[in-house]
């Protein structure tokens, strides 16, 4: 792989520049946790960490370490990359266990000293560093100081028998990111999102403590524990992993509020959308498409199926998508072909879609929806997350449990016909208007001829649509639907529109913001 896609999938772990920048400012000072977890060895079970977690939120927030040796406090990125972990001193290493796990050192843009520990036997011990865990590209590099750690990798014989590759990442703020069999990662996830498009600045929150569960001979789970802060939050998580076709994450989380929280994200998700067929305005590339993520995929508690096409718009897009006790929602990416984006080096085909279901009743909410204008296709530019109607009260204790599925698609087979593409372009004579073609597949309109009848409905919030069109698509087993939208005098508009035949709707939900 080349510096430069390296380089790219460092800087989107850390949530682009930007991200980076904000991160790094939220935890600039060199003060230790107040409650920090004892050195060990000391008895550990499924509740310390939220008791760990309340008692941090009863205190003033204080920052991790990040204070580093003159030697490697500028680190640049060819420097951080050229420290790497010896495969053969990996945590698990030569045990006869599905996992083993590596570490990343500090510095580049990842400063905050992260205490990680191991669980065996129901008591958990710091894992010791040590510098010569590490090669160094640069002798000048390697320091003495007990630096500590920035995160973790976790490892697992994912594509080959007995051959172990990285499926896990845990590094930046509260970002994670995962793959499935056969995939190349993309998006990430996050523990917490507080403000996110908020004018007024997001507070990222950190992971700074992390236990290991030492797991057994034949197993293939893992169970990670993480600890969640920041100025306004403390919170408790506890992953259960367990890679393969579909990598699946057992996610059950506790937050304690230090402040009231009026813009609280949950299970937030963050991923790239630069340009594709129904947005390339302004993009002069060579390739059809390049994005980690192509849609918004929601079901609804009502038992709706919703499909929203990404955009990178030319102003901070926030939509929002009430509900009450959501089935389920994702980033999805159904593209699969190389063809769908041509590029050698960064392969989005093999990027996972991540869904996330809900367990438990969620109450009343939104998916939300944030959608950055971006330059280019290093930074992380779409958002989404579930947020509950009520604001989390200081002094209060609110848990989420979920499950996340990394993999090609959603877990759930649906019925309906699914949205296999949207294309816009411009109407031929009327420059302000646009022209949108959107392909159903599979399910009931799969191999249908000409004999079947389907029509569409459409619905704009503002404007026209005319020149509605229903046909045949025989290169995808299909049918495509066609038409005009005109804005006139409007500034923005909601498009829908559904597939149906005389029973009904057939298809999934298409949903759309136009803007100018």
């Amino acid at each position: 792989m080349s510096s430069s896609v390296l380089r790219r999938d460092l800087l989107r772990t850390a949530g682009g520049a930007a991200m980076a920048t904000l991160a790094a400012d939220l935890f600039s000072g060199s003060a230790r946790a107040a409650d920090a977890p004892a050195a060990g060895p000391v008895p550990f079970d499924n509740g310390t960490v939220a008791q760990i977690a309340r008692r941090l939120a009863s205190k003033p927030y204080s920052a991790p370490d990040q204070s580093l040796p003159k030697a490697i406090d500028n680190l640049n990125f060819d420097q951080f990359r050229s420290i790497e972990y010896r495969p053969d001193q990996a945590l698990w290493h030569g045990q006869n266990l599905a996992f083993d796990v590596e570490f990343f050192p500090r510095g580049f843009l990842y400063r905050p000293r992260i205490e990680i520990f191991e669980v065996v036997d129901g008591k958990s011990a710091p894992v010791p560093y040590n510098p010569d865990l590490f090669t160094y590209g640069d002798s000048m590099l390697r320091v003495t100081d007990n630096l500590g750690f920035a995160g973790l990798r976790l490892r697992y014989p994912i594509n080959t028998p007995g051959v172990m590759e990285e499926c896990a990442v845990f590094l930046g703020a509260s970002y994670f990111r995962a793959v499935a069999k056969n995939q190349n990662y993309g998006l990430s996830a996050r523990g917490f999102a507080d403000g996110t498009g908020d004018p007024k600045g997001e507070e990222f929150a950190l992971f700074r403590s992390f236990w290991l569960e030492k797991p057994q001979p034949g197993v293939d789970s893992v169970v990670i524990h993480a600890l969640l802060d920041s100025p306004s939050v403390a919170g408790a998580f506890r992953f259960t992993i367990r890679p393969g076709e579909t990598t699946v994450f057992d996610v059950q989380s506790t937050f304690f509020p230090r402040v009231k929280i009026e813009e609280s994200g949950i299970a937030p998700l963050t991923g790239m959308f630069y340009f594709d067929s129904n947005d390339r305005n302004h993009i002069d590339d060579w390739r059809p498409a390049a994005h980690d993520s192509e849609a918004l995929q929601i079901w609804t508690g009502s038992d709706q199926e919703l499909y929203r096409p990404l955009r990178n718009p030319l102003d901070l897009q926030l939509s929002a998508f009430t509900d009450v006790s959501p089935r389920g929602f994702g980033l999805m990416q159904r593209r699969r072909s190389f063809h769908d984006f041509e590029d050698l080096a960064l392969n989005y085909e093999k990027r996972p879609s991540l869904w996330i279901e809900p367990i438990g009743d969620w109450g009343a909410g939104a998916v939300d929806l944030v959608e950055i204008p971006t330059p280019n296709e290093v930074n992380d530019n779409i958002v989404s997350f579930w947020r509950p109607k009520a604001a989390l009260e200081a002094g209060h204790e609110y848990s989420f449990t979920y499950r996340m599925y990394w993999g090609w698609d959603t877990p759930f087979p649906t019925k309906l016909a699914r949205i296999g593409a949207t294309r816009v372009g411009a109407v031929t004579d009327h420059k302000e208007d646009r022209f949108f073609a959107i392909d159903f597949s599979g399910g009931p309109v799969a191999n249908t001829g000409p004999g079947a009848q389907f029509h569409l409905i459409p619905q704009a919030s503002a404007g026209t649509i005319r020149n509605v069109v229903v046909e045949p698509n025989p290169n995808i087993n299909g049918w495509r639907t066609t038409f005009e939208f005109a804005p006139g005098d409007a500034k923005l508009a909601e498009l829908s529109a559904v597939l149906a035949n005389d029973q009904g709707p057939v298809s999934e939900r298409w949903v759309y913001r136009w803007t100018p």
